[in-house]
């Protein structure tokens, strides 16, 4: 991707990130693994870097760095611990619903703070009952005067024990302009959270349930109009969600091939490493062949986002390949393995299997993401693309003039 889809810039940011994954947050995975709690300390020392104001503007005190500086930041602490990537693309999910839909001053209250990393948001659509039907949501929210009354609970929220600030979709109404969204301190009374349950994987990460008992909220804390909710839980899935879980995909990816290359080199048999074996090293081949072709699909939607390009299809695709692809990697590693890669002790190869199954329910499941991709090869798609709704023009490329050429250099061509 080097020179294609990324500038210095992007160097940049990846060797910063890489350096704090290394020195900060790996010599940590050992306690999460161990606690299953919530990493609460370490959550904050990473918000405190700056990285999840990736998109917010300069004007707002973020990076002002776009899409493809965010998959690197999230692919690279993935990388090492799918937790604090998750961690990472679930606060910058919560801040785009605020970059697209808030109020200049919604947008200038909470803005510098979540780049500053004093302020963790959460997006909070899903609910136990309902799933992926966000029209089947049962949490309320009644007007009352100048506030709204919450009541309900919302689950699988990523974040949900370190988020400050939640944008909670709830019914305002009937049909599908009876959702509105609401952004909810955790501070309010009415609100709590039910006790943090350990997941299968990403330990360290919290995906909890928020509770909304008579929840009062002021006015002025609506997400755009009322109605607009169920416009806020798409965008924010669409536009961010699947290219999010796309970087920790990857990053998990990553983690897995180079894992099994160290394996394979270091263990031997019959007088060789591991390595040298034919049927070992066509298994590594097709790992490596996934990987760069998940990692192209990646950055190629990371881009086009970037570059206000319709890019709906390539989001989807990117979440698809990149969720499938770790997943079959793992599989292939494991075989590699052998018994050693059941043990812990021996080997993460079961963390990274157990961390890339969660990448595939949010923000669509690969029977939806195919789902969707067949309406764009059938021509059946509806309405205009989720990707342009919310661009901005890039700014033009300066134009650098080229070098006068000298008369001698077109002597020396001729005598070529």
């Amino acid at each position: 991707m080097d020179g294609y889809f990324t500038t210095e810039r992007h160097d940049r940011i990846r060797q910063e990130v890489r350096t704090f994954a290394e020195q900060e947050v790996r010599p940590r995975v050992p306690e999460m693994e161990d606690d299953r709690g919530v990493a609460h300390e370490l959550s904050r020392l990473i918000a405190r870097q700056g990285w999840i104001g990736a998109t917010i503007g300069a004007e707002y005190g973020g990076m002002d760095a776009g899409h493809v500086a965010k998959t690197i930041l999230i692919e690279e602490l993935s990388r090492v611990s799918g937790a604090m990537g998750a961690m990472v693309q679930a606060s910058q999910l919560g801040t785009a619903k605020i970059l697209h839909f808030g109020t200049e001053a919604q947008k200038r209250r909470w803005l510098p703070a979540i780049a500053a990393g004093d302020c963790l948001p959460t997006i909070a659509v899903t609910e136990k009952t309902s799933g992926s039907h966000v029209l089947g949501m049962s949490t309320t929210a009644r007007r009352d005067g100048d506030s709204y009354v919450l009541n309900g609970r919302k689950a699988f929220v990523g974040n949900s024990h370190v988020g400050d600030l939640h944008g909670v979709v709830a019914r305002t109404g009937s049909g599908s302009r009876g959702l509105s969204a609401f952004l909810v301190e955790a501070d309010r009374p009415g609100f709590s959270l039910a006790p943090h349950r350990p997941a299968m994987g990403l330990p360290g990460f919290s995906f909890g349930e928020l509770i909304f008992d008579d929840c009062r909220v002021p006015a002025a804390n609506l997400l755009g109009a009322e109605g607009d909710g169920l416009d806020v839980a798409y965008s924010s899935s669409i536009l961010v969600g699947r290219p999010n879980l796309t970087a920790v995909s990857l990053g998990i990816h990553e983690a897995i091939v180079a894992e099994t290359v160290r394996f394979a080199t270091w263990q031997r048999r019959y007088g060789q490493p591991v390595a040298e074996l034919p049927t070992v090293r066509d298994q590594i081949g097709r790992m490596q062949s996934a990987l760069m072709t998940a990692r192209l699909a990646a950055y190629h939607a990371a881009h086009l986002l970037d570059e206000g390009q319709p890019c709906d299809a390539e989001l989807q695709n990117a979440k698809l390949i990149n969720a499938e692809y770790a997943l079959d990697s793992a599989r292939l590693a494991l075989e590699i393995h052998g018994a050693h890669g059941l043990f812990p002790e021996e080997s993460p190869i079961t963390r990274y299997q157990r961390d890339a199954f969660h990448i595939l329910p949010p923000a669509g499941t690969s029977a939806v993401q195919r789902l969707r991709l067949a309406e764009t090869a059938l021509g059946t798609v509806k309405g205009a693309p989720w990707s342009t709704r919310f661009a901005q023009a890039p700014e033009p490329a300066e134009l650098v003039p080229l070098p006068t050429p000298r008369p001698e250099a077109f002597a020396k061509a001729e005598a070529v």
